[in-house]
């Protein structure tokens, strides 16, 4: 059984160690668990995992983030993946830094990553996986905060939490999505 995981973030080292990139870091987080490293290819990098007989294509998108549509679409036929074994990986302002919200559909609640990806699927049933990262900036700066670089205190918290949500994707693979949202949405 095949898997499509997507982080989404933005190219470029300008962007690696912000707050919009946390799709990138999970993924790569995984991928250091997992003993695999990203090649280059079609749309972005790729690594391929394997967890309890099931293979999970992890995608990190070189489309930028309000393109992303494109690399999920062209890596779901190219692996022909279906849509319920997709799961994306997103920041999410709305929600507290470090906390986990997973969900079988929605809406793109902002997300211009999502609203793509909706676009091009002309749906918007995806599982996404969304990765708190705190809402503490002025009214009108949100595009600094999301593009802006870890606090230093976010970094010290970082490893704990990403293995918790690299547990998730694992879980995702195994038990499926409600089983993981009823579990890991608490915590």
């Amino acid at each position: 059984m095949k898997y499509l995981i997507v982080g989404l973030g933005n190219i470029g080292a300008e962007y690696a160690n912000t707050r919009h990139n946390i799709g990138f870091k999970v993924l790569d987080a995984l991928a250091e668990a997992s003993n695999t490293v990203f090649k280059t290819k079609r749309y972005g990098d790729v690594a391929e995992a394997k967890h309890k007989g099931r293979t999970l294509i992890l995608l990190k998108p070189s489309t930028f983030m309000n393109l992303s549509g494109k690399a999920v679409r062209y890596w779901m036929d190219t692996e022909k993946i279906p849509v319920e074994n997709t799961l994306i990986i997103v920041d999410d302002i709305a929600i507290p830094f470090g906390v986990l919200r997973m969900r079988l559909k929605g809406s793109a609640g902002g997300h211009n990553g999502l609203k793509n990806i909706s676009e091009i699927l002309g749906h918007d049933n995806y599982s996404r996986m969304r990765y708190g990262v705190g809402g503490d900036f002025p009214k009108g700066h949100q595009i600094d905060y999301v593009l802006g670089e870890w606090s230093d205190e976010e970094l010290k918290n970082m490893p704990d939490r990403l293995k918790v949500f690299c547990d998730a994707i694992l879980s995702f693979t195994t038990i499926g999505m409600e089983r993981t949202m009823n579990f890991f949405n608490k915590k």
